[in-house]
């Protein structure tokens, strides 16, 4: 049993801290909250992944609507441009040697929802939909895998997947592995629909200062991993995480 217990907590280690299984679900019930946010209050576009706006985007071209056409652009190219900058920023960041790239990630991603959530409900529903899409696309591409497997915080389409892969595979091969990897997926989903719950809950209410609430969830990842960055995982701010 010792062995076993020392076998599992220096597997435990080999994984930065916002590697962890629970990091990522609280990111994924925040991006089910963006995703009803911008749908029910925000112009009904979908900002955590860009497939039903290329969808919308071919439907309009179809249709000669250039202009429709042109307005799914905004989305797209920020999405395109969160990507770019969540590629070419962390080697910048690394190089300070003070925290590490999706720490600080986070912190700007609640400097982002704090401007959102001041903005007057007047306000063009354009500026909401670049800065989500935006830090979704960043989100996306830093948080890659929890504890070695492939995950995506923003959307739910590969979790559907891998949730009926795994389940083939547990069934077939009566291995214990794929079910708690098809769990693990499982409660990707779960948090995503929760998110979207309280979203449309407190959208209702209170229109976009709504947008406040999901500063609770990210401050809590924003502490830990901080922690982890100054004290715990100190003379890990180099490492590669799995990934990457």
């Amino acid at each position: 049993m010792k062995t076993k217990k020392m076998k599992l907590y220096d597997t435990l280690n080999e994984y930065l801290e916002y590697e962890k299984w629970w990091v990522f679900t609280i990111l994924m019930s925040v991006s089910g909250f963006y995703g009803a946010f911008t749908y029910s209050i925000r112009g009904g576009i979908f900002c955590n992944a860009q497939t039903a706006n290329f969808v919308l985007f071919a439907m309009a071209l179809g249709r000669a609507q250039w202009r429709h056409a042109l307005y799914f652009l905004i989305p797209m190219s920020a999405y395109f441009l969160g990507a770019l900058l969540s590629e070419a920023l962390p080697r910048s960041i690394k190089k300070l040697g003070l925290i590490r790239w999706d720490t600080l990630l986070i912190f700007i991603e609640m400097l982002v929802v704090i401007f959102l959530a001041c903005l007057p409900e007047s306000a063009p529903h354009q500026i909401s939909q670049v800065f989500i899409n935006f830090i979704c696309s960043m989100q996306y591409n830093t948080f890659r895998q929890a504890q070695s497997i492939p995950m995506a915080t923003t959307f739910c389409t590969n979790h559907v997947r891998q949730t009926g892969i795994a389940f083939y595979k547990a069934l077939r091969y009566k291995d214990i592995d794929f079910l708690g990897r098809m769990l693990c997926h499982m409660g990707m989903l779960a948090a995503f629909v929760f998110g979207g719950i309280i979203s449309v809950f407190l959208c209702d209410r209170y229109q976009g200062k709504a947008l406040f609430a999901a500063l609770i969830p990210l401050t809590i990842v924003l502490i830990d991993l901080l922690y982890a960055d100054l004290k715990k995982e100190k003379g890990d701010l180099y490492k590669v995480p799995h990934g990457h």
